[in-house]
């Protein structure tokens, strides 16, 4: 028995996932450590192992946001730059384009350049743009750079001459002498050797930037991996989608800037659509990524380090850099995000988040601050049945907007709800509408713990019609890790070249040496492109590569208007040859997925500062992703006990009311309506996230949607066992959910325990063919939740895959409630759930 593991560390959640030979998937959650990533790692796998052999391990995949962070925060080593005489100061003066938002600033000061003017060297020599040499290169001014280098205690430095991709014999050289006194040096050739030079020289910067911290990090990995016993090779996921080893990430630490968004989106693309959208919201970020023909959208030049990374390809939000990445558009906006008024009132969402430390006042870790995690409890979305949440702190931390909006709670609840849909749509339509592409002819693809709560709403924005929330939403990318290729790209400049296919070849040879596979064995594809442009034009578009050149003009003037929409004719020239060289990682890649997850077993350790972690697959992530710190005393999911709550408290691991207590005082029957500010700030993105055609407004049902009736200030009856585990622990005095008892119930509260039947809607039995509704199967149960739609709150059935898949031809309509062990999926009214043979949910929006 063998093992492949996937280890995604997020902002707030480390997701681990293991596979066996035999496709069966075990999955464990924990918040991150960010005082030290690799602790959060460890006790991830450990719990995923649970009892197996560390030593069957046959690979770790990793992705990591560490790149990110070291650009973002500016943590990365000091680098010298070295360049060639006369082009010191283009990195420094740089080409900053400002965003919309700085645009009319008069009082506007440009970030700091990536190296300090007095960083930058220059050495005497120069080749021309198709190679030649004009100037030999002088050793003495590369040993002088070299001692002022070391003088200045630099220890990284990037070697980036004028025109060294068509000509790299000088830059070799120079990173030669370097190195007898700088223990780092990259060079542009290695790193990307392509045209356009203060985007190389800004690429080369990165890599010399954060190359040692990758390098040392992944040292440490290893050996910490080692000392739990598990020796496997430790690979990399890059920003492309590829998968490298731990060797060649830290020599080419630039092409694993994006890693960690990137693999959620070859989950998504792997749905089974081949046209999708990818919507992955965690708990401090959200992504989005188109995927037309089964293939994610790639860019070959990408910002980061700016104000925002607001779509990869929007200039001004950052350093550029040059090397092939999944063109994604994120927003701050996640599970964590916090809520907050500005000087003026208004009601904001983010881009700060609570994180992993405190977390969502929910969370019961210190933190007050109200989150989109904690409006998604007021309003039922999620369940308290077998996670530690608290709604009292909810409540209290939505109170504190409330108060000063002069709302309800749960209008101030939805507000948030809104207002972050709002701004995840607008990374929809960037990577959709302001492109040109229609969305409503594509699927949208829900993960990460808090996105199938939004999917339903953002979809109806653009008039998307099907949302598909595959079956591990919740660790979407620790899973997409596993299904990643050992693969690589290099690429060439040269302009017209005399031999494309001879060069082509060279860039395949070298990128097979990269993956340490030759380049004839069975297996191993290669794949080839070229950018192309109009003769006399700046800009290029990149095709797929034929020897044909009447075949690669037809598919440059099809690609062209595709992107800018108009057709146009002329002479065209090749810019660079790209290569693309990918073999299967492991046999276990290639595995079908098992429909039911294993449970993992719980981490009843304490870390400093934070309650024990708590059990994977026990139920719902809160906001975002993962559950939540259990408290010491409380006993893992699935086993019955009397427990103590900590003072102020109400019980959430043993009952099963989904808001543990009454209805927020002043609950009313119409949807929210707020101030005047609260109603412009929750609908301020709508017109930017809607395209022709799309419904006039997200929150009206459809003709014959069915909502149930509200009651409020009752409470939520009834209890529901997460998807594929046990039932949630319940007090002595109370069965578990499902099970025939008499039960008190709170005042005006409806009690509607689930039958053997489907429901449709609220109350409407709609038995399986052949089935009558007594027939017992799994139980269904109820739980209030907040729908605009219903006129507030409205109690509504709460699901399983596992229920659902006791009665697979059966059809759930919204307004409803779908729990995964680590997400939750809310049905609107007008929609329509169904449960696929491969444990994907399906919601389909009901035509008007």
């Amino acid at each position: 028995m063998g093992y492949a593991i996937g280890v995604d560390v997020g902002g707030t959640f480390t997701d681990v996932v293991l596979k066996d030979t035999s496709g069966a998937i075990s999955v464990a959650k924990c918040l991150s450590t960010h005082y030290d990533p690799i602790a959060g790692i460890l006790t991830g796998v450990t719990r995923v192992l649970a009892g197996r052999d560390p030593a069957q391990v046959t690979r770790v995949v990793h992705a990591t946001t560490l790149a990110t962070n070291a650009v973002l925060e500016r943590k990365g080593v000091r680098v010298a730059f070295v360049t060639t005489q006369g082009f010191r100061a283009a990195v420094p003066l740089g080409r900053y384009a400002r965003v919309e938002e700085d645009r009319y600033d008069l009082r506007f000061t440009p970030p700091p350049p990536p190296v300090a003017p007095g960083d930058c060297f220059e050495v005497v020599e120069r080749v021309s743009a198709r190679g030649a040499v004009l100037t030999p290169l002088d050793p003495d001014s590369v040993r002088r750079a070299a001692a002022a280098i070391t003088a200045r205690g630099i220890e990284s430095a990037a070697v980036c001459l004028l025109h060294a991709y068509a000509n790299p014999a000088h830059e070799r050289r120079v990173a030669e002498i370097l190195r007898e006194t700088v223990p780092a040096v990259v060079t542009s050739s290695e790193t990307w050797p392509e045209l356009r030079e203060y985007e190389r020289a800004t690429t080369t910067i990165m890599s010399a930037y954060i190359g040692p911290l990758m390098a040392s990090y992944l040292s440490r990995l290893r050996e910490r991996l080692a000392g739990i016993g598990i020796r496997a090779p430790v690979h990399v996921m890059e920003s492309s989608g590829g998968v490298i080893s731990a060797e060649l990430a830290a020599r080419r630490a630039v092409a694993t800037i994006e890693s960690g968004p990137a693999a959620g989106v070859l989950a998504a693309a792997g749905a089974g659509f081949a046209d999708a959208i990818s919507f992955d919201m965690g708990g401090t970020t959200a992504k989005t990524c188109v995927v037309r023909g089964g293939r994610p959208e790639i860019t070959h030049e990408f910002h980061v380090g700016g104000k925002g990374s607001f779509g990869g390809r929007r200039a001004g939000t950052g350093v550029p850099i040059k090397t092939p990445a999944i063109d994604l558009a994120e927003v701050g906006a996640g599970g964590g995000s916090v809520a907050w008024l500005d000087p003026a009132g208004a009601l904001r969402v983010g881009p700060r988040s609570a994180g992993s430390s405190p977390g969502p006042a929910c969370y019961g870790l210190g933190g007050s601050e109200p989150t989109v995690t904690d409006a998604n409890l007021v309003l039922g979305y999620l369940s308290s049945a077998s996670i530690p949440l608290s709604p009292a702190l909810a409540d209290k931390a939505l109170d504190r907007l409330a108060s000063p909006l002069g709302v309800t709670r749960e209008q101030a609840a939805y507000a948030v709800h809104e207002i972050v849909s709002a701004s995840m749509a607008s990374a929809v339509h960037v990577v959709t509408v302001q492109r040109g592409i229609d969305p409503r002819g594509f699927a949208l693809v829900a993960s990460g713990g808090a996105g199938p709560m939004h999917a339903a709403r953002i979809a109806a924005r653009f008039g998307i019609t099907t949302v598909v929330v595959p079956a591990h939403c919740g660790v979407a990318s620790a899973a997409g890790l596993l299904s990643g290729d050992l693969s690589t790209d290099r690429v060439q400049s040269h302009l017209d070249a005399p031999d494309p296919a001879a060069l082509l070849t060279t860039l395949a040879e070298a990128a097979a040496t990269d993956l340490a596979v030759p380049l004839g064995t069975p297996g191993v594809r290669v794949h080839r492109s070229v950018d192309v442009r109009f003769k006399g034009q700046s800009h290029d578009l990149t095709v797929d590569w034929s020897d044909d050149r009447a075949e690669l003009e037809s598919r440059f003037y099809r690609r062209y208007a595709e992107v800018y929409g108009i057709t146009q004719r002329g002479e065209i020239e090749l810019v660079s040859y790209r290569v693309r060289v990918s073999v299967p990682a492991d046999p276990l890649a290639n595995t079908p997925v098992a429909a039911a997850f294993e449970r993992t077993t719980p981490d009843t350790s304490t870390r400093e500062g934070h309650a024990p972690e708590s059990t994977t697959h026990s139920g719902n992530a809160p906001g975002g992703n993962a559950p939540a710190p259990a408290p010491a005393h409380q006993p893992s999911a699935g086993t019955a006990s009397a427990q103590t709550e900590e003072p102020g408290a109400t019980r959430t691991a043993s009952t099963s009311s989904a808001r543990g207590g009454k209805a927020p005082t002043g609950t009313s029957g119409s949807a929210p309506t707020g101030s005047a500010r609260v109603g412009h700030a929750a609908g301020s993105s709508a017109g930017e996230g809607s395209t022709p055609g799309s419904s006039a407004s997200e929150d009206s049902a459809p003709s014959g949607s069915t909502c149930g009736g509200s009651t409020p200030g009752g409470s939520a009856p009834g209890g529901s066992a997460p998807g594929g585990s046990a039932p949630a622990p319940a007090p002595a005095h109370q069965p578990g959910a499902g099970a025939a008892s008499t039960r008190t119930e709170e005042p005006g509260a409806t009690c509607t325990a689930g039958t053997g039947a489907r429901t449709a809607g609220i109350g409407t039995p709609t038995a399986k063919p052949g089935m009558t509704s007594a027939t017992p199967t799994t139980s269904t149960t109820t739980r209030r939740a907040y729908f605009p739609e219903c006129g507030g709150y409205a109690d509504v059935p709460v699901h399983t895959r596992r229920t659902l898949a006791a009665e697979p031809d059966a059809t759930v309509e919204g307004p409803a409630v779908i729990e995964d062990p680590e997400s939750t999926i809310v049905v609107l009214p007008g929609w329509t759930a169904t449960l696929t043979p491969a444990q994907a949910v399906h919601l389909v929006r009901r035509s008007r």
